[in-house]
């Protein structure tokens, strides 16, 4: 089964928006339903198992306020970027990578331990 996580980030508006990750693969939409069908659509069936938990994206122990602002701030930087035919900097391309893993892992984290409340 692919993870997903679903994170919440701000446009170029400062408007907040949903991004949904799995892997390589990443969509972004106006509320956490809109991205995870959009990645939805671009998983193979077998690819996207049928739980799904959705967080309210609060500051916690495995994914601290700071990281989520600075991963707001980095993802405002690349979407700036992007738009304009630019990359990152390798550092902040790095940086980003690494806080969007921790998120993913943070994620699976929260999961695991919803998941053991449920079965106990």
């Amino acid at each position: 089964m692919t993870t997903v996580a679903i994170l919440p980030i701000s446009d170029a508006n400062g408007e907040r928006i949903y991004q949904a990750i799995a892997g390589d693969k990443r969509s972004i939409g106006k509320t956490a339903g809109e991205a995870l069908d959009a990645l939805t659509s671009q998983l193979e069936n077998e690819e996207f198992g049928s739980l799904l938990v959705i967080q309210d994206f609060c500051p916690d122990g495995f994914f601290g306020a700071k990281q989520q602002e600075r991963l707001s701030e980095l993802m405002n930087l690349w979407r700036t970027a992007r738009d304009s035919g630019q990359a990152l900097s390798p550092a902040q391309q790095i940086e980003l990578d690494r806080l969007v893993e921790t998120e993913l892992k943070a994620a699976t984290a929260r999961s695991t331990g919803f998941l053991q409340q449920i079965i106990e």
